[in-house]
């Protein structure tokens, strides 16, 4: 099982230099995949969880792919109705080939009303865009031998069913994001159902989650994985690998934007994870 990490791309906190920084120590520590958010226009209800600098995904993604050399890059999530599809499956490819390979597409409908309509795009059609516009771009990669994209990895984000079916549908891993662990092993009996519906494969999973590292343990049944004590996160992960995680992403941003002023929590938290895993999980793969 790989481990990545998603970096806050936005926040009053990000700056270039501290993409750098992060880029630098996601991938000094060894982790695999390092990936972004998506907002194009930020509208009060996208700064409200969100707030600017808000830093494009393909493009934050390409100037670090010149920063970095191993690790790879992907999108937690791309909006996929905010962009034409011929121009997501441009850009894709050549970040792509431009980062020797190392893209992992992440994709979504989106969910912020105000910014959809700043956009000019029907927010109640996102489920049906998104899955035309991810036929069409998997038409173009196929199409066009320019495009050059050479198996870009997909994952379908959302923990809907709808998110489910966009999964099985389009054979992309599935990316369920921010969830307990109880509420895993019931969406995966649904995934596994829904797969049956459509007569395809169960999809991979590649889950999100957070990471808040406490001294004390957190317990209840509201604890999200990859809450608490090193020994509680270490164990979340142990328990996704066995229940077939191929990819976990670990989300240190929870909830108040300005953590992003002090990236150097999170990145002790990256540490210990790193520390307490080699050998085990992230070593077994």
């Amino acid at each position: 099982m790989q481990l990545g990490v998603n970096v806050p791309n936005f926040g009053p906190g990000t700056d270039p230099a501290t993409l750098r920084q992060w880029a630098q120590t996601v991938e000094g520590l060894g982790f695999d995949l390092l990936m972004v958010s998506d907002h194009v226009v930020i509208t009060p209800d996208v700064a409200e969880q969100y707030p600017p600098p808000f830093y494009e995904p393909f493009t934050t993604l390409a100037w670090l792919a010149g920063i970095t050399s191993r690790v790879r890059l992907g999108t937690t999530v791309l909006v996929v109705p905010y962009r034409h599809p011929l121009l997501i499956a441009r850009m894709a490819a050549n970040l792509h080939q431009l980062s020797g390979r190392r893209l992992v597409l992440g994709v979504a409908a989106g969910w912020a009303r105000q910014e959809f309509e700043a956009l000019g795009v029907p927010y109640e059609r996102r489920g049906r865009l998104t899955d035309d516009y991810l036929h069409a771009v998997r038409a173009a990669w196929e199409n066009e031998a320019d495009y050059g994209q050479g198996r870009i990895p997909i994952w379908a984000g959302g923990n809907s069913d709808a998110g489910m079916r966009r999964a099985v549908r389009h054979g992309a891993a599935w990316h369920p994001l921010r969830f307990t662990m109880s509420w895993l092993g019931e969406a995966l009996d649904r995934l596994t159902a829904v797969a049956a519906a459509e007569g395809r494969a169960v999809p991979a999973l590649v889950p999100r989650i957070v990471l808040r590292m406490t001294d004390e343990p957190v317990t209840g049944a509201g604890r999200r994985a990859g809450e608490g004590t090193i020994g509680q996160i270490v164990d979340d992960l142990e328990r996704l690998r066995a229940m077939g995680a191929d990819t976990v992403v670990l989300d240190p941003f929870d909830i108040d934007p300005e953590d992003t002023r002090h990236p150097e929590r999170a990145w002790h938290a990256l540490a210990a994870v790193a520390a307490h895993t080699r050998g085990s999980i992230h070593d077994a793969r």
